[in-house]
């Protein structure tokens, strides 16, 4: 049975090229010292722009790439000095030793950020091989269901969630879980395990998903239970959003229990259905509100159609002026495409509505009813 697991993707092109053009700012920089000493009155410094190249060569440039700018910038204003025959000015002398030292400050701090960014990226590596542990790879293929995952990290560095999404072979069906555990670092991550495991454990026998969801509820108020006074573990980060949903192999319908998570989407024949439910329930561990039982929502769902699940990563993502990424309007003129190549246009999209700027982890799943043959 072959299984994807879940994809921490690039940055968009755009991006990329600002990234390549970046490091000849400090090149350029030198280039313009140079022309203003030359093409301009003799009041009219180069300093400033030497001194920014050798600055800004220290966070865009390699350690070789800061000592040959700074070298660069001190040999540029000796070149002046001996071009406008001041080689006995005090005040030159000065300026030029002022520029050494700011030289020798860029390669002191290439070093420094090149360290932070090393053990930068050792911990972020740490965060996401954390992160993929929990969320365990969804298989490609259950019964008469094709499965795709997605899972894209929040740009701030190192940081942990509390996404989630899991599938399930049943004895009548498929079985679908996301989720989404309030907070961030290592208990939302440990909340979020922890409801995985006793999904993975309570989907087989469950005998509905009212039934599951209890179970689901019973497994998030005793791990909060058992934190009651370790800092950072307050209300917010000590429940979860969930949605859940079975795919039955003998009728063409999705069943969805919906506890505050935002809704499914039905994909039929190009049209995008969003399965509002008709009475929802609580997040996890807030099951005190429910007073008659969990409610759950039946659609069709037939051959070909498509459930997208997804967590509020995705519909929270801002553009530049702060609008909300409209789902449900993006996702109608991808409808068609196979589960896989819908998420890879879902996640280009992201990428690019939020200018490579994610705020929030997104974490999406698609389910396809194949043909019983």
């Amino acid at each position: 049975m072959e299984a994807r697991s879940p994809e921490v993707r690039g940055v968009p092109h755009s991006t990329r090229a600002r990234g390549r053009l970046l490091p000849v700012l400090p090149a350029l920089l030198l280039v313009i010292g140079l022309f203003v000493g030359l093409f301009t009155p003799r009041d009219v410094r180069p300093d400033a722009f030497l001194a920014t190249a050798m600055v800004s060569a220290a966070a865009l440039l390699p350690l070789w790439g800061t000592v040959l700018i700074g070298v660069g910038a001190c040999a540029v204003f000796l070149a002046l000095m001996v071009e406008f025959d001041a080689l006995q000015d005090a005040t030159a002398y000065s300026e030029l030793v002022t520029l050494v030292a700011i030289a020798a400050f860029s390669v002191f701090f290439n070093r420094l950020l090149s360290r932070r960014a090393h053990q930068l990226v050792q911990v972020r590596s740490v965060a996401e091989t954390a992160q993929l542990a929990v969320l365990h790879p969804i298989p490609r293929h259950l019964g008469h269901v094709t499965l795709e995952s997605l899972y894209l990290a929040a740009a701030a560095e190192a940081r942990i969630g509390g996404d989630l999404y899991e599938a399930i072979r049943v004895p009548h069906g498929v079985r679908l879980l996301i989720g989404d555990v309030r907070g961030k670092g290592l208990l939302a991550m440990q909340a979020a395990a922890m409801l995985l495991s006793a999904f993975r454990e309570a989907a087989h026998d469950a005998p509905d998903l009212p039934h599951l969801a209890c179970r689901l509820e019973t497994s998030v108020s005793r791990n909060a239970s058992q934190y009651p006074g370790i800092p950072g573990s307050e209300i917010a980060e000590r429940f979860a959003t969930a949605l859940l949903a079975e795919i039955p192999d003998d009728e063409p319908v999705v069943r969805i229990v919906t506890c505050g998570h935002p809704p499914a989407l039905l994909l039929h024949r190009g049209e995008v259905r969003e399965l509002e439910p008709a009475a929802p329930s609580p997040p996890l561990n807030l099951g005190d509100l429910v007073s008659d039982g969990y409610h759950v929502d039946l659609a069709p769902f037939h051959p070909g159609d498509q459930l997208l699940l997804y967590t509020d990563g995705v519909t929270e993502t801002r553009d530049g002026s702060g609008a909300f990424y409209p789902l449900a309007e993006r996702i109608s003129s991808w409808s068609g495409e196979a589960p896989h190549q819908l998420l890879d246009h879902l996640h280009r999209d992201l990428i690019a509505y939020s200018g490579g700027d994610l705020d929030d982890d997104v974490a999406a799943l698609v389910a396809r009813r194949r043909p019983i043959l």
